[in-house]
């Protein structure tokens, strides 16, 4: 099985060691998994791992290194170039859609517009998709 993670969740995970996002994460790095990435999604981790309000809660170096564990684990493909079959209200969004669709991976996000997607595109909550691998 095949996973992109939208940033939120990756966040989320590094904010608290509890909860979905973090079991996910725990998951992935055990081989539940495959997790998809590409480097414009990387790029944006690293931006959010930047943010002032994140940065009062995780080291610079802690940042980086949970880039490098994405980089250095997960399948890392091109950014596509296509747009995607269903986009969001929110256009931001689209390249995440995108991702998934061309890798026919499953989209795990916290983000109400992509979550009201769940009936066209496969996506699911960190909560949902923990519990159909059976955390």
């Amino acid at each position: 099985m095949r996973a992109v993670f939208d940033t939120n969740v990756i966040v989320a995970a590094v904010l608290s060691s509890r909860g979905a996002p973090a079991r996910l994460l725990e998951a992935w790095t055990e081989g539940a998994f495959e997790l998809v990435t590409s480097p414009r999604l990387l790029g944006e981790l690293r931006r959010v791992l930047a943010y002032p309000k994140i940065r009062a809660h995780i080291t610079p170096a802690d940042a980086a290194g949970v880039v490098s564990l994405i980089e250095t684990g997960s399948v890392i493909v091109e950014d596509p170039q296509a747009p995607p079959v269903v986009t969001s209200d929110d256009p931001e969004d689209d390249f995440v859609i995108a991702l998934a669709q061309h890798t026919r991976s499953i989209l795990v996000s916290g983000d109400s517009d992509l979550l009201v997607l769940a009936n066209r595109i496969p996506v699911m909550s960190p909560a949902e998709f923990a519990l159909r691998l059976g955390l």
